[in-house]
């Protein structure tokens, strides 16, 4: 949101990321060195988390051990899960991150019952209706701990944001208290909002599949809230399914919904950009094959005017950052060439900070270049035109630079 307010939403810390041959990325690490330092600890705001599969969760036992989390944002389904002995076993990061919802919502419980609000570290936030919810452990929270469906919150960690942040729930609906992990995913769009009043949107749904997404686009339309449906960018539900827009037939065929195609592309802004978190896409679907699918991929191309794999941005052998802001001329995407240019320029910061820097440096050099820039000095250009024009500047044309330009913290 800003440089003492983050906001994360989900994690995937693999493994294999410790390995420096492999392009994937230590998540964990990487965020730790971007997070602001306060009282002497990195400090993340809100953590929310969509649905508890390993690949939403993974690492956040590691993340709690090493940074001050101010807010959990949880769902029922964590404890709905709990309850019932059909349910697959969650991950070990699944159950820290249940274990640490249910401290919080005892330290809630007992400041209230003291007289006072909880505190940061201490604050969380439910998200959702079950109808099982009596013998769930936040059922006794106050109303004000708890939210849902077509209700937003302009407030993260004790901070209000109203009139530069705001994120509107979609789901998950209560109807899907008991359908399967994915399609109780937490939905939401989140807005950020310049300081001239320009605004940008971003719409998160999880690993929600045709269905569920459906239905909010049917529900919000019904009650003329489409302004909740708009977007600048896209995050392709799970991770660029094509169980978004493909259903099977009685013969197991595949067959396109036009209906969820036509709802993104309606809502979309002008220069929309859909997002897949994911690895590579496929050059051809092979049957039974997870996430991502390349027929997904290339019906999102057909609405968006950019689709971006995370896992091949900029360079498939070292992925950078995606970086999505937003200034005085709009939203969007800092564009592959910048990336590259500040990619070429982290390598000085990496040299004084340690191989693996990469990430933080890109987005830093990104986020840091794009805030020198005096508001409204290039009216002409994009947000993401200004950031090249002023890397450019400061590099001298075709001289190399000095100095890393706004490397590096």
């Amino acid at each position: 949101m800003d440089e003492t307010l983050v906001l994360q939403v989900d994690l995937h810390d693999m493994a294999k990321a410790d390995d420096e041959a492999n392009p994937e990325v230590a998540v964990v690490d990487k965020l730790v060195e971007a997070l602001p330092v306060v009282e002497g600890k990195p400090y993340l705001a809100v953590f929310a988390l969509t649905h508890a599969d390993k690949d939403h969760c993974l690492g956040f036992a590691d993340l709690l051990s090493k940074v001050r989390i101010g807010e959990l944002w949880s769902t029922p389904r964590l404890w709905h899960e709990y309850y019932d002995p059909d349910t697959e076993d969650p991950c070990e990061d699944a159950v820290a991150f249940r274990e640490e919802s249910e401290r919080r919502i005892e330290a809630t419980e007992a400041a209230l019952t003291a007289g006072e609000e909880p505190t940061s570290g201490d604050r969380v936030l439910v998200i959702g209706y079950d109808d099982e919810h009596g013998k769930h452990p936040y059922d006794e929270l106050p109303e004000q701990y708890k939210s849902g469906p077509g209700k937003s919150v302009t407030v993260l960690d004790g901070h209000e944001c109203e009139g530069r942040f705001e994120a509107f729930f979609h789901a998950p609906f209560r109807e899907d208290s008991a359908a399967p992990r994915n399609e109780t995913s937490l939905a939401m769009q989140v807005t950020l909002t310049d300081d001239s009043g320009i605004d940008g949107k971003v719409l998160l749904f999880g690993d929600l599949a045709h269905d569920t997404i459906m239905k909010i686009f049917d529900y919000s339309e019904y009650h003329n809230r489409e302004q909740y449906l708009e977007w600048d960018l896209l995050l392709a539900p799970h991770h660029c399914s094509k169980k978004v827009m493909y259903k099977p037939d009685d013969e197991g065929k595949d067959v396109l919904q036009m209906d969820v195609l036509n709802a993104f592309e309606r809502n979309a802004r002008d220069g929309a950009v859909i997002v897949s978190s994911s690895a590579l896409f496929p050059a051809k679907d092979v049957a039974g094959a997870n996430p991502p699918h390349r027929k997904a991929a290339d019906r999102y191309s057909e609405i968006a005017d950019e689709v971006i794999c995370t896992m091949s941005w900029v360079d498939e052998t070292a992925p950078s950052a995606v970086v999505f802001g937003v200034d005085v001329t709009g939203a969007g995407v800092v564009q592959d060439t910048v990336v590259e240019l500040a990619a070429s320029e982290s390598t000085k910061s990496a040299a004084l900070t340690g191989a693996g820097a990469r990430l933080a440096a890109v987005t830093a050099a990104a986020v840091n270049v794009a805030k020198s820039l005096p508001a409204g000095g290039v009216e002409a250009a994009s947000g993401p035109e200004r950031v090249q024009q002023a890397v450019s500047t400061d590099r001298g044309g075709d001289k190399a630079p000095d100095a890393p330009v706004g490397f590096g913290r």
